[in-house]
C-alpha cells in the first residue's frame, strides 16, 4: 500500500502566484527580491494555516536562485528551520547565533526560518536581540507567530513585519474545486463552501477537511454527507423552525428543536446559527444585500 500524501502536503506552493489569498504579501515580496530591498530581518504573523511558513520557504528559495548561484539540488543547505515551541530555550539560541557567523558555502545568503518564534523564552530573545539588530550581510531572518502580542517590543522594532489575513472562503472553495478536479473528485459546489466556511479563513483546515470528506464520501462530495460529516445543521432544518415560527406553531418548533438535540447537535451551536438564519433572512429582502449572505449558491436561492 502507498503511503498517502495529505492535501495540504502534496498541493503546498512552490511558488509566490501560487499561494493563495496572500497577494498582498507575495507581491510585495517579489518586488523586494526583485529590487533587492529585502531587509534581514522579517516577521510573518497571522491566523494558523494561512501560508506563513509556505511563504517563509518560498522566500528562502528565491532569494539564492536570483543570481543564479545556487541550484535547484542544493539551495536547501543554505536554509535552516528552527521550531521555536521545542527549541525555546537560551542554548538553542546561542547555538544557532554560533552558525549565523559562518558564511554559506554556496550560494550569497544563509536563511533561519524560526517558526511559533512566541514561544521563545524571555532569555532565548534576549540573547536574539544583538544578532537580529545586527545580522552578518549574508544572514535572513524570517520569523513566524500566530501571537505577535506575545513577542517582545524590542524584537518587533528589528523587523519588518508582515500581516496575514484570514483567507476569504471564495478563494478557498475555489483552491478545493481545482484539487477535486485535479483528484477526479466529484462535488457539489455548495459541499465545498460549505468546507470553506468551516475552516474559518484556514486553508490548511480546509484541506484536512476535504481529504476526510473525500475518504467519507468515496470521492463523491455532496452537501448533505458533508453538513453530516462536520455536524452541521442543514440549511432546510433552519427554513422549516423558520417556517413554523412565522405560523405561530410553536409546539411543532419545539418538537423539531428537541429532535436537533436528540441527534446530538449543540443546543447552543443551534441557537447561533439559527440567528445566523434569521440574519440571511433579513439580507435576502434586498438586492443590495443579497450578495452578505454566506450560503453557497444553491443554497442562496432558498433564501
Amino acid at each position: 500500500m502507498e503511503n498517502f500524501i495529505v492535501s495540504a502536503r502534496k498541493y503546498r506552493p512552490q511558488e509566490f502566484n501560487t499561494v493563495v489569498g496572500q497577494s498582498h504579501i507575495t507581491d510585495t515580496l517579489e518586488h523586494a527580491i526583485e529590487n533587492n530591498q529585502l531587509a534581514q530581518a522579517l516577521l510573518f504573523c497571522g491566523p494558523r494555516g494561512v501560508g506563513k511558513t509556505t511563504c517563509a520557504r518560498i522566500l528562502a528559495r528565491k532569494i539564492n536562485e536570483k543570481d543564479g548561484s545556487t541550484s535547484e539540488d542544493n539551495f536547501a543547505y543554505n536554509i535552516f528551520e528552527l521550531d521555536a515551541a521545542s527549541n525555546n530555550g537560551v542554548n538553542e539560541m546561542r547555538e544557532l547565533i554560533d552558525q549565523v557567523r559562518f558564511a554559506p558555502q554556496v550560494g550569497k545568503f544563509k536563511v533561519y526560518i524560526i517558526d511559533e518564534v512566541h514561544m521563545l523564552s524571555p532569555s532565548a530573545f534576549n540573547a536574539f536581540l544583538k544578532t537580529l539588530e545586527e545580522p552578518p550581510e549574508h544572514a535572513i531572518f524570517i520569523l513566524a507567530t500566530t501571537e505577535k502580542h506575545k513577542i517582545i517590543p524590542t524584537i518587533l522594532s528589528r523587523c519588518q513585519i508582515y500581516d496575514f489575513k484570514r483567507i476569504q472562503i471564495e478563494d478557498i472553495q475555489s483552491h478545493l474545486k481545482e484539487i477535486a478536479e485535479k483528484e477526479s473528485v466529484n462535488y457539489e459546489e455548495d459541499a465545498l463552501f460549505l468546507i470553506a466556511q468551516k475552516a474559518d479563513g484556514a486553508l490548511r483546515d480546509a484541506l484536512s477537511i476535504f481529504d476526510r470528506m473525500v475518504t467519507f464520501s468515496q470521492n463523491n462530495i455532496t452537501l448533505e454527507k458533508t453538513a453530516e460529516v462536520l455536524n452541521i445543521l442543514d440549511y432546510d432544518q433552519y427554513l422549516n423552525i423558520a417556517d413554523l415560527a412565522q405560523e405561530n406553531k410553536i409546539p411543532e418548533v419545539l418538537s423539531a428543536f428537541n429532535e436537533i438535540v436528540k441527534k446530538g447537535f449543540d443546543p447552543h451551536i443551534f441557537i447561533a446559527g439559527l440567528g445566523s438564519h434569521f440574519r440571511d433572512l433579513m439580507m435576502a429582502k434586498n438586492a443590495i444585500t443579497l450578495a452578505l449572505i454566506e450560503v453557497g449558491e444553491k443554497s442562496k436561492q432558498k433564501y
